[in-house]
């Protein structure tokens, strides 16, 4: 059979193009290493106020998103394939998984969605129990993941061990993380981590703080100062402060800084003085003391503003009824 010129002109136009198409679907596909560079921080800044892992938040990121290149991940910046659930109210797609059209939550960035898997994890009752588990011990979090059903594969939890300790992951779970991670990888430091030792940075006047972004005590940020209690920022509330007031100066909602507070009553107002955390408590001291004495006064919720833990996981940890009275000298764990 013979060709036309033409044809095989054609011929050869379509295969170059299929050829070109090729290079650029591998060259825009995110590598693991790059995927890890990209979230490390965030993964870690979880680790610092939720107490998860971040070898496991980022194994789940890798895995559930295929490292950002899955349709779902693309689609809506879910990296952990969370679901809507009854109480989403965000936005939404619908991805064929365990059945057709399941609904899942949709996000605006992918730092949003790093955001809600912590707060998933946290706030589900059936995870309660990972929480008991040390923030470095990721094999017993991976264990405990399936066996509380976040996903319904049989190997989920070796497939997670097997990524964190194929990329050294448990390198992030350490202190100073990000630093030994790259130190023993030769991957990059993340760009906007801060530099080691700094203890002090000052806020412009005019400029808005987000708690987010900062590890250091900030100094005189619109007329409050702040401070840091087991790792966690709070201010101090002014005469006839409100939260809304506090919130603007911050970027956080009202209803997100009683979150923080644990207080329950929305029409509440802070005492000049009192402690206002604005960014949330961790479950458990962090320093050498486990045990606080009581002094006379004390509650549940006034040691947890004390200490920088929510006011609940004091009462679990203590066997505490919610409005429990404390006795001055009794005993009470913190860790």
């Amino acid at each position: 059979m013979i060709f036309s010129k033409k044809a095989i002109f054609a011929a050869l136009i379509l295969v170059f193009s299929l050829s070109a198409a090729t290079a650029q679907s591998r060259k825009t596909r995110i590598t693991r290493e790059e995927y890890i560079d990209r979230y490390k921080s965030i993964a870690v800044d979880q680790k610092e106020r939720y107490g998860i892992p971040a070898s496991i938040t980022m194994a789940q990121g890798i895995l559930e998103s295929d490292c950002g290149n899955s349709w779902l991940s693309k689609e809506s910046n879910n990296h952990f394939g969370i679901k809507c659930k009854r109480n989403w109210t965000g936005g939404k797609v619908y991805y064929d998984d365990d059945a057709k059209g399941e609904c899942f939550r949709a996000y605006a960035t992918v730092e949003e969605s790093y955001h809600d898997h912590a707060e998933f994890l946290d706030t589900q009752a059936r995870y309660d129990a990972l929480f008991a588990y040390a923030d470095t011990d990721y094999k017993s979090w991976a264990h405990g993941l399936k066996k509380a059903g976040y996903a319904t594969a049989p190997d989920y939890a070796e497939r997670l061990i097997r990524i964190i300790e194929e990329s050294k992951l448990y390198l992030l779970d350490r202190p100073d993380g990000e630093r030994l991670y790259a130190s023993q990888t030769g991957r990059p430091t993340s760009d906007d981590s801060f530099t080691e030792g700094s203890s002090v940075q000052n806020a412009q006047e005019g400029t808005l703080v987000d708690p987010d972004n900062y590890r250091v005590t900030i100094n005189a940020h619109m007329g409050y100062n702040i401070y840091d209690a087991n790792g966690v920022h709070y201010v101090l509330a002014k005469e006839d402060d409100s939260f809304e007031n506090i919130g603007r100066k911050f970027r956080l909602s009202a209803r997100n800084l009683r979150k923080f507070n644990d207080i329950g009553d929305k029409h509440s107002r802070p005492m000049p003085g009192e402690v206002i955390y604005i960014e949330k408590k961790k479950k458990r001291w962090s320093g050498d003391s486990r045990l606080h004495i009581c002094r006379e006064g004390d509650t549940p919720y006034a040691i947890g503003q004390k200490y920088g833990i929510r006011t609940r996981n004091i009462e679990k940890m203590n066997h505490l009824k919610p409005g429990a009275r404390l006795r001055t000298g009794q005993e009470i764990r913190i860790k």
